[in-house]
């Protein structure tokens, strides 16, 4: 039987060899962003050259350049399932949705540089500034550095034989205009609406062309004389928007009688006269209605104009703005991060007169923001995905699993209401989660955020703050500001993200929740402990404050550090949520460093680098509280005075007489020594190599820094009698154990909490406890709080002898109670050489079997590699390498689930979530469905549409092209309707490019016909 119970130990836990990841949160450092308005899909590059796409909340790609480039550019090949993206190393990529196994993934298939231009070896002539993709995306259009503009065949990256150069364009160009500066690079590049065979070109200087691409001729000049930003055509193609780096953007009307234009049609710069910054990015969309004004009437039908930038230099430069234009409506976003791109979700039907845009997406450097253009006031959506997790730094995080339903839905309810996302591509195939789970984050502000954990989307649901209890000089009013109406420019803040801390002193150190009574402690960095309960009801209540003296009155102690915060004095308003009922501060108010909760006998324990201390928060009176002080006599950061001299003599004549007593071995305990010796050395052939372990310091002067807490009903006195007990361990290596007086519920308000000293433990090398658990009489943890009374876990095994496991940063050691005799042990730091970081109890479930399960220890090292230990025999069963021991920061942060998954911090705004057990993986398992033509067509006939020279001109050819595509065979395999082709007719009447794009993407569905045979004659 114990065979078989080691066999089933490696089997699950080698079962995970994949360690399966998966990201949460906020892409680092995001510099690119696209959208396809038909698959509904949202994709962001990185500075570090990956790609996330986005759909639907649980609809999730992720694919990596193999180079670590920067991700400048990235294009969706709409409705294709093509992504193409450019690097800052001048590099193409085109990446393609696959399929396999029901689920799509992302990988790349094929990559592209550009060459240099004979004759000129600088490569920045050819270093591309924008692409542009055609309607029809069969062409990509390149504009570089040097102001040529190339074409490339897709999907295969052929370069086409028809680049464009300066000298071309400036033959067109009027006499004036030839002198003087260089037009300078391409800095933009637009197709014409209605007329697919023309483009706009906008060079740095200002010029704008627009361009015929099948008569390779100028059709239109516009001579701009500030340096451009960008272009933007207007849905009928009858005007274009030009944006620019004097803060202002004109309007361009399109003319055909005229070839050359010198003045545009309307100039404006929004936050003139005095100089501004330049506007990068310009949007411009026709509605039907226009804005609606603040009594709900639509205005009339005035375009909507979206531009980034364009501040006043002098006074608000450093702003990072977006301004909406609508008639007399003049709206300025302000965020507190920079602007990197942004997008309107708008109708994008040929056959409609507006473009009507929904909703405007917003990616800025720290979050994402989505404005709803369709309801009045233009309010934000909140998302739910990519929530910026360090709005406020992160300084803790607790992790929830199995969240009962009851409480799931009071979370919600107390929390915000969620809006329709408007990028909603693809579908989810990953099996809805069997359980809900909650992840807690404590941040810098003092706020503690709730999300959702259950899937692969990290959905935030509830906010908490805990500024309001405090009096500080800062407003913490968490609502949007809304500009004045004298104000101007008229900002509004928008977004969450904010970087920087009222009073640092609202930092949240630690998290306990009781997921059943729904009762929460929140500890901070002042030394406040906050007790609260969830309420469903709006509340106006004083909340109770309790001190206790972690010192004891010991003398000659100076605290050298912040104050403590204020409570508010009077009644406070709490919204329907969390409400706190009592606040207990610790003196000196030291950052709080451990603390548990026990909502069954209303018990908190808290601990700092002072000491620890119990507070029964049902009575909140001065006499339930205890407390203990574990400051070392010796800590020169702590105490000042003569007992720290006295302590340093005492202990350099103990450390003589032992050298003393060394040196007067005798002769025969030599020998002796030197026999054992030899044993010694001999068996250590035999066993493996351990290395030897220094003892520490007692005068550390951290050796007072309480590191954990916990509760525990087991046998502390004797081994017939078990009861409440409190267990503390320090940095120093010291345990304490206290039996616990708990009277029953009926009395609760009548008698106090008793506690007394049952066990005191000193760790040899006096290393620091990072955990302690008890076991029951079959080596399992014990349940926690109500599991056993609501009959939601089986009740621990009270017969045999319970055990208590002490995690050390250098070993694992199993003590029996309530001898505290030693069982068993690892020497973690002797045989791996690694110090333990944090550990975790953990249940696997067998993969075949839900009713059979094991527990095992996990931890995490310094060097972020995980170990994991049977339990309570301690035995290895696997290792993995998880964080890199250079990130001091991700394995500080790493919390563990009760389930076998892992949390830690990759970036200041993302999460990587890791599945230890094979029966509880996360992953993103979607499904996107893309209507792609076949690529071996499209080569087949590649060549072949470079020397076609058709002709559709004739009605005959035609309309006999009409037929052939309306027969219901071709209806049947193309799955498009007469009305498609007709509507389309300019396609196939156009020049070379469009007619290589009739043969690329239709011969496959025409050759089968005699109309192959007209085609090609």
């Amino acid at each position: 039987m114990k065979i078989l119970r080691f066999l089933f130990f490696f089997c699950s836990f080698g079962a995970t060899l994949m360690f399966q990841t998966v990201e949460h949160g906020f892409p680092n450092q995001p510099s690119a962003l696209a959208y396809d308005p038909q698959l509904q899909l949202m994709a962001i590059g990185t500075k570090s050259g990956a790609i996330k796409v986005y759909g639907a909340p649980g609809v999730e790609f992720t694919g990596l350049h193999k180079d670590t480039a920067a991700v400048t550019q990235i294009h969706f090949l709409s409705g294709q399932g093509r992504i193409l993206s450019l690097l800052d190393d001048n590099s193409l990529h085109l990446w393609e949705i696959g399929g396999k196994e029901g689920h799509s993934y992302l990988e790349e298939v094929r990559s592209f540089s550009l060459p240099g231009r004979p004759g000129i070896e600088s490569t920045s002539a050819t270093r591309v500034t924008v692409l542009l993709l055609k309607l029809n995306l069969d062409l990509l259009c390149v504009g570089t550095e040097g102001g040529g503009v190339h074409f490339l065949q897709l999907p295969t990256f052929s370069l086409l034989d028809r680049s464009l150069f300066h000298d071309e364009v400036m033959q067109s160009a009027p006499e004036e205009y030839k002198c003087g500066k260089s037009l300078g690079p391409v800095e933009a590049l637009q197709e014409h609406p209605q007329q697919a065979e023309k483009i706009l070109i906008g060079y740095s200087r200002g010029l704008v062309v627009l361009w015929d691409l099948n008569t390779r001729h100028v059709d239109n000049l516009f001579l701009g004389k500030q340096q451009l930003e960008s272009l933007v055509w207007e849905r009928s193609g009858n005007t274009f928007v030009s944006s620019h780096s004097d803060g202002g953007y004109l309007v361009w009307t399109v003319n055909s009688s005229t070839p050359c234009t010198h003045q545009p049609t309307t100039s404006t710069i929004p936050y003139g006269p005095f100089p501004c910054k330049a506007v990068n990015k310009i949007l411009w969309r026709t509605t039907e209605t226009g804005c609606v004004n603040l009594i709900f009437i639509p205005l009339l039908r005035a375009p909507l104009v979206l531009l980034s930038g364009g501040m006043p230099r002098a006074s608000y430069g450093d702003r990072h703005c977006l301004t909406i234009l609508q008639d007399s409506t003049h709206v300025t976003l302000d965020f507190t991060s920079r602007v990197i791109d942004f997008f309107t979700v708008h109708c994008i039907d040929q056959e409609k007169e507006y473009d009507d845009p929904t909703s405007l997406v917003v990616l800025l450097e720290e979050e994402l923001v989505v404005i709803d253009l369709a309801t009045p006031g233009w309010p934000t959506i909140p998302s739910p995905y990519l929530a910026p997790l360090h709005s406020s730094a992160i300084t803790c995080s607790y992790h929830i699993s199995n969240v009962p339903s009851k409480l799931w839905e009071r979370i919600i309810t107390a929390g915000q209401s969620q809006s329709d996302w408007p990028i909603c591509g693809g579908r989810s195939v990953a099996p809805e989660s069997k359980q809900k789970e909650l992840l807690l984050t404590g941040h810098e502000d003092g706020t503690v955020r709730f999300w959702d954990a259950s899937g692969v989307s990290l959905q935030p649901l509830y906010k908490l703050s805990t500024a309001n209890i405090f009096q500080t000089d800062c407003d913490h009013n968490d609502s949007l500001t809304q500009a004045g109406e004298e104000e101007w420019p008229p900002f509004r803040k928008v977004g969450c993200f904010d970087p920087y801390s009222d009073d640092p002193r609202l930092g949240i150190q630690k998290i306990c929740l009781c997921k059943y009574s729904g009762k929460l402690v929140v500890a901070g960095t002042a030394g406040q402990v906050i007790v609260m309960y969830l309420s469903d009801e709006k509340s106006d209540h004083m909340i109770d404050v309790a001190t206790v003296d972690l010192l004891q009155d010991r003398e000659g102690f100076t605290w050298k550090g912040h104050d403590r915060l204020p409570p508010k004095t009077g009644s406070v308003v709490f919204a329907p949520g969390f409400q706190p009922v009592v606040l207990v501060q610790c003196i000196p108010p030291a950052a709080v460093t451990a603390v548990t909760l026990h909502a069954e006998w209303n018990l908190i324990a808290f601990g700092t680098s002072h000491g620890f201390g119990l507070f029964d928060y049902h009575r909140r009176d001065v006499s339930c509280l205890f407390s203990r002080c574990t400051l070392h006599p010796n800590d020169s950061l702590a105490m000042e005075g003569p007992l720290s001299r006295v302590k340093s003599l005492k202990k350099s004549l103990r450390q003589s007489f032992r050298r003393i007593r060394k040196s007067r071995v005798s002769g025969k305990k030599r020998a002796v020594q030197e026999a054992n010796a030899q044993l010694a050395e001999q068996d250590a052939e035999m066993a493996p190599v351990q290395r030897r372990i220094e003892a520490r310091s007692a005068d550390d002067s951290l050796s007072g820094v309480v590191r954990c807490l916990c509760f525990a009903d087991t046998f502390l006195r004797d081994g017939t009698h078990h009861g409440p007990t409190m267990w503390a361990g320090t940095n120093s290596g010291s345990v304490y154990a206290y039996a616990l007086e708990v009277p029953s519920q009926e009395k609760f308000s009548e008698q106090s909490v008793e506690a007394v000293l049952g066990k005191e433990i000193q760790l040899m090398h006096r290393a620091p406890v990072v955990s302690i658990a008890v076991l029951d009489g079959r080596g399992n943890p014990l349940p926690e709080p109500y599991e056993v009374s609501r009959d939601l876990a089986k009740a621990p095994d009270m017969q045999g002898s319970h055990s208590v496991l002490i995690a050390s940063e250098e070993q694992f050691k199993v003590f029996m109670l309530p001898k505290v005799s030693a069982k068993t042990k690892f020497k973690l730091t002797a045989h791996e050489g690694c110090r333990v970081r944090k550990v975790a109890l953990v249940t696997f479930t067998s993969v075949s079997s839900e009713e059979y399960c094991e527990n095992g220890l996990v931890c995490l090292t310094n060097l972020g590699d995980i170990h994991v230990f049977s339990v309570p025999a301690l035995r290895p069963q696997v290792r993995y390498d998880c964080i890199r021991k250079e990130d001091i920061s991700g394995i500080a942060s790493c919390v563990f689930t009760k389930t076998g998954q892992g949390f830690y911090l990759i970036s200041p705004s993302e999460y990587e979530r890791f599945s230890l057990s094979a029966r509880v993986i996360t992953e993103p398992l979607c499904q996107v469905d893309v209507d792609r033509l076949h690529d071996l067509t499209v080569l087949r006939y590649s060549k072949l549409s470079h020397c076609l020279h058709l002709q559709f001109e004739h009605n005959e050819v035609f309309s006999c092209v009409i037929k052939i595509c309306s027969s219901k065979y071709l209806q049947a395999r193309m799955k498009l309707p007469v009305r498609w082709f007709v509507a389309r007719r300019k396609h196939f009447i156009l020049g070379p490019v469009a007619r290589q794009g009739v043969l690329q993407h239709y011969t496959h569905c025409l050759k089968s016909t005699p109309a192959v045979t007209l085609l090609q004659t």
